[in-house]
């Protein structure tokens, strides 16, 4: 007996713009919410749009093509629709009335996206937490009317049984994983804060979803990551040591993957992430990941910054690495000017982490970025007479001797870290 695939589930997209809105924003808003609602397992049969201003307060969109798009839908036999607005309750309650098929607006979506990733305890509970406080204001008698709609896309995580509780119930489940995720954090912090009596410094891979961080990861650590084209793959974040030998011996520093942002993240999402983006917010170094092929590279660029922005990141702390340049028609000019020492531009950095081509540009400008005032010391000591752990949390002890009664350690440090050391304890430097 031959095993069936499973069947996707056929969704339409709809969206509402404003009329100033240009068209080929508009294309690649729709395209990524096409990409989204595959990510989640539909299968998109048809795109609907309209420019309208102000939209329409019954049902968002306006007579004419909600019509139009209730006989495709009917014809097409069509399971559910998809649209980019948010909906309030009563929005959504009667488009449901109105087409008899399941609606949900794009912060469902991603939400189920999100669902279908969690792998972790951490990441289940966050979430959760973002569907509940989303579920939350939506609640109304007894449930939402998702209640009867039969499962499918937008109803994956926290399950029927708390759909139909009611807010008291819902709150509380709020306020206990919330509970658990503080303990995270300050499990978390306690970690972030050993790593911080290390002079290593831990550096972020962020970007819009699919730009390619995984693939980077990869490509700097050697370790076997799940690479996928689909959106969000990443979601619990992972951290490795990564060793600069090529550029300078000794030298290394801590990557961390982070879960990729999209234009206009849905608010539940940085609520519940809370843990996720402490992670890059107390990062030493950002490593903003662009992927340079796309023609929309621009805006989604703008929108990772906005989001960077708003966590106060400045931009001292950022380096732009724009990967895919294999996709670019001048891809070994590019790449052939950025080894020029004459044109580097240390801000920004070209790479095809596919090809593994730019990596060593990468470690460099890093290297630079953060590294720069550190030279190698030898502190000479009498035994005894300083901890050496206490000496870990400003240098990279290299190796460690006796000589002549005293005891040598080779470092790397800035020069005012090892100025304030002799101050404080005395001793010879070399």
């Amino acid at each position: 007996m031959t095993r069936q695939e499973p069947q996707h589930e056929k969704c339409i997209i709809a969206a509402v713009f404003d009329p100033q809105k240009s068209d080929p924003e508009i294309q690649g808003i729709l395209e990524e919410m096409k990409l989204l609602t595959e990510s989640a397992g539909g299968n998109v049969i048809e795109t609907f749009s309209q420019k309208k201003h102000p939209p329409d307060s019954r049902y968002l969109i306006g007579s004419g093509k909600i019509e139009e798009i209730k006989n495709f839908a009917r014809e097409a036999e069509a399971q559910s629709i998809v649209f980019y607005n948010p909906l309030s309750n009563t929005q959504q309650r009667n488009l449901e009335q109105y087409f008899e098929i399941k609606v949900i607006d794009r912060t469902r979506l991603i939400l189920d996206v999100f669902a279908t990733r969690a792998r972790s305890l951490e990441g289940k509970l966050q979430v959760e937490l973002a569907q509940l406080l989303y579920l939350l204001p939506r609640l109304t008698g007894k449930g939402i009317s998702l209640s009867r709609l039969g499962g499918g896309i937008g109803t994956r995580g926290p399950g029927e049984t708390k759909l139909e509780a009611d807010r008291r119930t819902i709150k509380k489940r709020i306020s206990i994983i919330r509970k658990k995720l503080d303990k995270i954090i300050e499990s978390r912090d306690m970690r972030r804060k050993h790593r911080k009596s290390n002079p290593v410094p831990v550096v972020s891979l962020v970007g819009y979803t699919s730009a390619g961080k995984s693939t980077l990861f990869r490509a700097l650590t050697g370790e076997e990551v799940p690479i996928s084209s689909m959106l969000f793959s990443t979601l619990d974040p992972v951290m490795r040591r990564v060793e600069i030998q090529e550029i300078r011996e000794d030298y290394a520093f801590l990557i961390s993957d982070t879960v990729g942002f999209i234009r206009e993240m849905p608010e539940e999402l940085f609520q519940s992430f809370k843990a996720t983006l402490e992670e890059v917010i107390n990062s030493d170094l950002i490593l903003h990941v662009i992927d340079i092929s796309n023609p929309d590279y621009l805006n989604r660029k703008e929108d990772v910054e906005n989001v960077l922005e708003e966590m106060n990141i400045t931009p001292e702390r950022i380096l732009h690495i724009y990967n895919k340049a294999d996709l670019l028609p001048d891809y070994e000019a590019i790449m052939a000017r950025q080894d020029d020492p004459e044109f580097a531009d240390e801000s920004r950095v070209y790479i095809s982490a596919i090809e593994n081509r730019g990596i060593t540009q990468l470690k460099k400008a890093i290297y630079k970025k953060y590294f720069k005032d550190f030279r190698p010391y030898t502190l000479a000591i009498p035994p005894k007479e300083v901890n050496l752990d206490s000496i870990k949390k400003w240098a990279i002890v290299v190796k460690q001797y006796y000589l002549d009664g005293r005891l040598n350690i080779d470092i790397l440090s800035s020069k005012e870290n090892m100025l304030k050391f002799k101050e404080k304890h005395g001793g010879y430097v070399k």
